[in-house]
């Protein structure tokens, strides 16, 4: 029993990473309709930059964690404003395909200023652990836990009960509408990626932190949090909240029992495992488990 515990709490410190990169996701897609593919160097940029203020700029720990996701923040919105904003009306392929690109562009500078080797974040947790009923557990992931708790209920506060929450809310639900009211849909898109590359700082910093270092591909971890973000729902930040649990708590109990259940499935199946999830809730619910079913009159 101590065993699965130790397993689950595992995969739900993993899954509230993959909830703050697929809710980074979803709150662009829910603004724009576009599926950002350069969230993961986001996530990259986010990390190597709070490795700089770490490192470089010697600042303390949590200090240099905000202002990497500050600094994130402004690259996010720097993008809207100078890139994606000349695409409105474009196709959404086209606006896709620019994603892709900014991934590997940014790919490519991290690598040419910081260059490939593993980088340790020097961040205040290491490898401690602490053992609770038999149960041991990192304090890395506590703190994974507690950061995204926190950060997850200020971001549906802000959502909720700000004047700019309502605006994304509005502007979401129905851009001419929003409008029509007075609300700038520039503003709103810009102030989306700036919140999703935030997101996406804090979520790299969690995954870097411990015994993982910074690395250049630290930002593949967007692909898992992918099926996430389609499993909860494109459009649902509840979701991908949720997405993100199920989807960290699959791979961490794939990876503790598949060589007792179904050593035939071969090595690395937990990272396949993800993906084979997302596949049997697409058959069951299309849009997700939390997704708004498009509706098409003929």
């Amino acid at each position: 029993m101590s065993e699965f515990l130790q397993i689950a709490f595992a995969g739900l410190a993993l899954g509230a990473r993959y909830a703050l990169v697929a809710l980074g996701f979803v709150i662009i897609y829910k603004a724009t309709g576009v599926i950002n593919f350069a969230q993961g160097a986001l996530l990259a940029l986010g990390t190597y930059m709070t490795y700089a203020l770490v490192n470089s700029a010697e600042l303390p720990f949590w200090l240099a964690v905000l202002g990497g996701a500050a600094a994130t923040a402004l690259v996010g919105a720097a993008i809207e404003a100078l890139v994606l904003r000349r695409m409105v009306g474009q196709p959404v392929f086209a606006v896709i395909m620019i994603t892709i690109g900014l991934l590997f562009f940014i790919d490519q500078v991290i690598t040419v200023i910081w260059g490939f080797d593993a980088l340790n974040l020097n961040d205040p947790w290491g490898v401690e652990t602490i053992d609770v009923s038999g149960v041991t557990m990192s304090v890395r992931d506590l703190w994974t836990l507690g950061i995204a708790g926190f950060v997850l209920a200020a971001f549906f506060a802000f959502f909720r009960f700000t004047d700019w929450g309502v605006a994304m809310r509005a502007t979401a639900h129905d851009q001419e509408a929003a409008l029509a009211q007075g609300i700038s849909a520039r503003k709103v898109f810009a102030l989306s990626w700036a919140i999703s590359g935030a997101l996406a700082a804090l979520a790299g910093v969690t995954l870097a932190a411990g015994a993982a270092a910074v690395t250049p591909g630290i930002g593949t971890v967007a692909l898992l949090a992918f099926p996430a973000m389609i499993v909860g729902g494109l459009d649902s930040p509840v979701g991908a909240v949720l997405g993100g649990l199920i989807i960290g708590l699959t791979q961490a109990l794939v990876a503790g029992y598949q060589d007792d259940v179904a050593p035939w499935l071969g090595d690395g199946f937990s990272g396949v495992a993800p993906y084979v999830v997302m596949i049997l809730i697409l058959l069951v619910r299309p849009y997700g488990l939390f997704g708004t079913p498009e509706v098409r009159r003929v």
